[in-house]
């Protein structure tokens, strides 16, 4: 994995340091896909995967002991960390040009996740506006909700 800076949601142009999906070959995430270069938060909290399938775009998180809160169970906040990564995935899965910030988001504890278990995540997108994208999803456990959520991304002009 590469640390080069980079802009995750700038298209996968062949210009050195642009961000791409790539495909995990082997390993427990053989099949799902990952950011190169890295988002060093997102690898920190993470990592996070996601790949295609019959329904869109699912997402995976396999939390462990640095996720944790004083309670044992996953932190919130890093709940909360992989939904904003399966709100931009769900995002960019309908329209890979998107570039864009979490203008708003709102979250749902549903139930504790504990670590070491697998974490999905799926979202929809509501509405596609001008300048708003409206997406809502649910991070699951095994098929039980963990967390849903609600939230906004601001479309921005591309840099350069």
């Amino acid at each position: 994995m590469t640390h080069e800076p980079h802009d995750k949601l700038q298209s996968d142009a062949d210009t050195p340091g642009n961000s791409r999906l790539v495909t995990i070959a082997e390993g427990p995430w053989a099949g799902w896909q990952h950011w190169e270069p890295v988002d060093d938060f997102e690898e920190h909290a993470g990592p996070f995967f996601c790949k295609a399938d019959g329904q869109g775009v699912v997402c995976g998180f396999r939390p462990d002991a640095k996720n944790r809160n004083g309670g044992g169970n996953i932190h919130g906040g890093a709940l909360m960390t992989f939904a904003d990564y399966v709100l931009f995935m769900t995002a960019l899965w309908a329209d890979p040009d998107l570039h864009g910030v979490t203008l708003t988001m709102n979250s749902e504890f549903i139930r504790a996740a504990e670590p070491g278990r697998l974490l999905t995540g799926r979202g929809e997108i509501v509405r596609a506006g001008f300048s708003i994208v409206f997406v809502r999803g649910m991070i699951e456990d095994d098929g039980r909700p963990v967390l849903g959520f609600s939230a906004t991304i601001k479309k921005l002009k591309k840099r350069g």
